[in-house]
């Protein structure tokens, strides 16, 4: 083996030699003119030229690993003292698996089969050795004799370690970004008596910055539930700071009982107010069990999937306004199917969005995924999550939510009953109406207490529509596994109040007895005009068929 010809292989070696090279000839020039006693004293001083040089003793000299390995079965020719420092003595001839078990261990030696087919060096970075620390591997093709290769391996521990901590640091950074973003979500979905709700949040998995996706679940009494999903666009804790305070003012605006596009409406606003230049899709949802439709606002957000009963799946009408904090756009209201039996999905972009791909097909493909899912709104929402492709990796956050209206039959039907009364004619509506009272809740079996207690409040709220309302005027009872819900609405668009009745008041004690003995009570302006009044009792233990 020729170590001098493979020694100017090594990085910088023949570098160093044209640069001595150089030194010498500008010496000879110099040597002819006028030079410096000095220099002249230190141009005597002979410099031994590469091929002269001892190229054992500089390979043993290195700081860097060497070692040289011949043959198809690369045959241990050398290692230098850095070599045998780092791994232990080596002994030559033996073929690398055996003499070299540790670029074995780390799986270097195919590499070395690569460099000898192809007669070309090969690099590998910061690959971790038996003794701890980390190398960076390059190994050059030698092509005289029956070839071989030489490797050289320069410690890289600190560059390593510095990378590892780096990386480290961005985990728990990424881990702090997913709980601040986990902490902005709802804890625990409320859950109304008349639908089974699932939601699921998935992080994108390629950046630390947290995503501006959210959903929530608001119970706004008398039965009906609120159901809002939305996205702020772009990624950071700015996204995260605006989801958080649109998402605390869905809840509040929400207890004000207001259709969805006026929801939307107060919302768009507040974006503008929050940050001009951050916009949010979102859309709100109402569900009313008597009704049997959502009642929905779209901002820009993507379509509401239902799957009937029978199993056909109905696709939402196209957003009905644009995004929030667009701001000077009226939204507006629309509805969608949902009776007993069906299924109802929300989503953010990241479960359907995909890159070269039309946003149309990523929809139809989670309508395809929705008409064969079944089970329970849990069960659905992790096989939507998986049906899409959505992995830990994923480069963009995902929330999704489920809904199903339940179809109740047997014994379970029986805990969910409707009951209800035209209120006709003058003051005679109110005796009737006490009677039909006690005469439904006589049959659905209620304990003697809440019995007088449901007559009492449907007095008062038919009293108070009679003397405050315009007809036509309406009392429905609705019984769920958990509450008595007492409801009467009236064409009068005033919403009452809770006051304080003076001594010598006749009047301004109805809503005040009923928010005493109720549970909860609330009212709301109907679509088309009107208001609808009503109060809710929850349901002793014990108190079913």
């Amino acid at each position: 083996m020729n170590f001098t010809r493979w020694s100017a292989r090594l990085p910088g070696t023949q570098r160093r030699a044209a640069a001595r090279t150089d030194d010498l000839v500008t010496d000879d020039r110099l040597s002819e003119g006028a030079v410096p006693a000095a220099r002249a004293e230190q141009l005597t001083v002979p410099v031994p030229a590469v091929d002269e040089l001892p190229v054992r003793e500089v390979l043993d000299r290195v700081p860097a690993l060497v070692a040289l390995v011949h043959g198809p079965d690369h045959r241990l020719a050398y290692v230098n003292d850095a070599y045998v420092v780092a791994f232990g003595l080596r002994s030559p001839g033996a073929p690398a698996r055996e003499a070299l078990p540790e670029l074995d261990e780390i799986g270097l030696l195919p590499l070395l089969d690569q460099v000898l087919r192809s007669g070309k060096p090969r690099t590998v970075k910061s690959r971790k050795a038996p003794d701890g620390r980390s190398y960076t591997f390059t190994c050059t093709p030698v092509t005289e004799g029956d070839g071989g290769v030489l490797i050289f391996a320069t410690d890289v521990t600190d560059h390593a370690e510095a990378a590892e901590r780096l990386r480290a640091s961005e985990r728990r950074q990424r881990e702090t970004a997913v709980t601040l973003q986990r902490s902005l979500l709802p804890q625990e979905l409320e859950e109304p008596d008349d639908l089974r709700i699932a939601a699921t949040y998935h992080p994108g998995g390629t950046e630390a910055a947290v995503g501006g996706d959210w959903y929530d679940v608001i119970t706004l009494g008398g039965g009906r539930t609120a159901l809002v999903i939305g996205d702020v666009m772009g990624r950071g804790v700015r996204a995260a700071a605006v989801m958080g305070q649109l998402r605390t003012a869905v809840r509040a605006y929400a207890r004000l009982d207001l259709p969805p596009h006026e929801i939307l409406q107060l919302l768009d606003g507040l974006a503008m107010e929050i940050d001009a230049n951050q916009i949010a899709t979102c859309v709100y949802a109402i569900h009313d069990p008597n009704e049997g439709k959502l009642v929905y606002a779209s901002a820009g957000h993507l379509p509401i999937l239902v799957r009937d009963e029978s199993g056909v799946v109905l696709r939402a009408a196209e957003p009905t306004g644009p995004p929030l904090g667009t701001g000077g756009w009226m939204h507006a209201s629309g509805t969608i199917p949902l009776g007993p039996g069906s299924t109802a999905v929300l989503y953010t972009d990241g479960l359907v969005e995909r890159r070269n791909e039309d946003l149309d097909e990523g929809i139809a493909a989670l309508e395809r995924a929705l008409a064969g899912a079944t089970g329970t709104p849990q069960v659905i929402c992790d096989r939507l999550v998986r049906s899409a492709g959505v992995t830990a990796e994923h480069d963009d956050d995902v929330a999704v939510m489920v809904l199903q209206h339940p179809a109740r039959t047997g014994p379970d039907e029986e805990l969910f009953r409707n009951a209800g009364l035209e209120l006709l004619g003058g003051v005679e509506a109110a005796p009737r109406a006490r009677a039909f009272a006690s005469g439904v809740l006589t049959s659905w079996r209620f304990p003697m207490e809440l019995h007088d207690l449901g007559v009492l409040a449907v007095s008062e709220l038919v009293a108070n529509s009679l003397q405050h309302g315009t007809p036509p005027m309406r009392l429905r009872l609705r019984r769920t596994d958990r509450r008595l819900i007492v409801e009467v609405t009236d064409g009068d668009d005033h919403l009452p109040r809770r006051r304080r009745a003076e001594p010598g008041d006749e009047s301004g004690r109805g809503i005040a007895i009923v928010a005493t003995i109720a549970s909860n009570w609330g009212s709301r302006r109907t679509p088309g005009g009107g208001k609808a009044v009503w109060c809710e009792f929850v349901l002793p233990k014990g108190a079913t068929p």
